[in-house]
C-alpha cells in the first residue's frame, strides 16, 4: 500500500472510524456544527481521484453513495453537500455533509462564514440518529470490506 510519510490520513484514521474496508474507510469528522459529517477516506496515498483505476473509481463513489443514502433515508436532511476539495489534506478523501436549513451555514457552504448559531437541541436531534445511520451505512458497505 502506498503510504506518503506526514499525511495525517496515512497516518491516522482522520476521525472516528465507522466502516475500514480493504480500499476505503467512512469516518464521522468531529466538526463543530455539523452533526452528520462524513467523510469516504481511500487507504492509498492518492492525491487526486483520476490517480484511481477505472474499477477503483467506481467503488469510491458507490461507497459515497451509500452514505449520502443512508444520511437521506435516516437523518431527512435539506441538502448532501459532497465535495473532494482535497486543498489542505492532498489525499482523496470526499466529504458528505448532511445539511439542514437550521445549521450555522446553511445555505452556505460549510466552509463559509457562520451565519447563526446551530441549535443545541437540534445537533443533539440529528446526533441521536447517527447510530441507527451508521449501523445502515455499516450494513451496507459489507461488500466493500475484501
Amino acid at each position: 500500500m502506498t503510504v506518503r510519510p506526514g499525511c495525517p490520513f496515512c497516518e491516522g484514521p482522520g476521525g472516528r472510524v465507522v466502516f475500514e474496508g480493504a480500499k476505503l474507510r467512512v469516518i464521522h469528522a468531529e466538526e463543530a456544527g455539523f452533526p452528520a459529517f462524513y467523510r469516504v477516506i481511500w487507504r492509498e496515498h492518492a492525491p487526486e481521484f483520476s490517480d484511481l483505476g477505472a474499477s477503483d473509481r467506481v467503488l469510491c463513489m458507490e461507497a459515497v453513495t451509500v452514505v449520502e443514502q443512508c444520511l437521506r433515508e435516516q437523518l431527512a436532511p435539506a441538502k448532501i453537500n459532497l465535495a473532494a476539495l482535497g486543498n489542505m489534506v492532498p489525499h482523496l478523501h470526499w466529504h458528505v455533509i448532511a445539511r439542514f436549513a437550521w445549521d450555522s451555514h446553511f445555505p452556505s457552504p460549510f466552509w463559509a462564514a457562520a451565519q447563526r448559531a446551530a441549535p443545541a437541541d437540534r445537533v443533539a436531534a440529528v446526533q441521536a440518529l447517527l447510530p441507527k445511520a451508521e449501523a445502515e451505512m455499516v450494513r451496507r458497505l459489507a461488500p466493500f470490506q475484501g
